[in-house]
């Protein structure tokens, strides 16, 4: 549990000091040339936070990495962790659009970040692979060892809602967390979260291009709260089928014959 949350610690703690860094280093290009903006500014230090993140829980092996369940040939998994990710955006939207509304602190940078051609390399590239690395790979993997299968997955789900640090994401991030963790778990490879995390993004970076206006609901994209309404019940005739099909398929490598 202590080693879980020094992960966690790490991975914000290299997002806290490269961001000032890099708002330290453009400050001061600022000063004698060009100024950068701060949508660029977030981008570049973004980017370089979670590559050096990357970069530290590979090479001190905090995330083992092997290639043996990739090597089972598991498309199908894959597949149909693609098409959970599709079935769960609209109802769980629906779901949150009708909860009492959290404070979003973050609203207008995220907007900013989504409608900048280089904000899909954060949102898109580099967040499912590097929060798999660590809250998969490493935060849930070490949880594993100490904690009951699903103890395990609902405190890295936790953690990993928590550090999104914006109360209005949280919810969304502790349900996806709880599938991601399910994924990890039973498959033991970070792949399945990382194309279910990949898929779940970058349909939010399209429909934030789509649809300009920063508090765009469901209504407001299908024209009425009925249409809303079947397109979430429409999504779980997806979502459904998907899981249990992942249910069905996910196995680990060593398991498999």
């Amino acid at each position: 549990m202590k080693k879980a949350i020094l992960y966690v610690l790490l991975f914000v703690a290299i997002q806290v000091v490269v961001m000032n860094v890099v708002e330290g280093v453009c400050l001061l290009i600022g000063s004698t040339a060009v100024v950068v903006d701060k949508t660029t500014q977030m981008i570049i230090g973004l980017s370089a936070a979670n590559v050096l993140a990357l970069v530290v829980f590979l090479w001190k092996r905090m995330t083992p990495l092997s290639p043996s369940w990739l090597l089972t040939r598991p498309w199908s998994v894959l597949l149909w962790a693609a098409l959970a990710s599709i079935g769960m955006a609209i109802p769980f939207t629906w779901l949150q659009e009708h909860l009492p509304e959290l404070p979003n602190l973050i609203e207008m940078e995220m907007g900013n970040l989504m409608a900048n051609y280089w904000g899909y390399v954060v949102v898109g590239l580099l967040a499912p692979l590097v929060e798999e690395v660590v809250f998969r790979g490493a935060v849930l993997r070490v949880l594993l060892e100490k904690l009951t299968p699903w103890k395990a997955i609902v405190v890295s789900a936790l953690l990993f809602c928590l550090v999104h640090g914006n109360p209005a994401q949280m919810p969304y991030a502790f349900i996806g967390g709880l599938l991601l963790g399910w994924m990890y778990w039973r498959t033991g490879s970070i792949i399945p979260g990382m194309v279910y995390h990949w898929v779940n993004n970058s349909a939010a970076y399209i429909v934030s291009n789509m649809y300009q206006q920063a508090d765009v609901k469901l209504v407001d994209i299908f024209g009425s709260e009925q249409h809303a309404l079947m397109a979430a019940g429409f999504s779980l005739m997806i979502v459904i089928p998907a899981l249990w099909q992942l249910y069905l398929q996910m196995k680990r490598a060593d398991s498999q014959n």
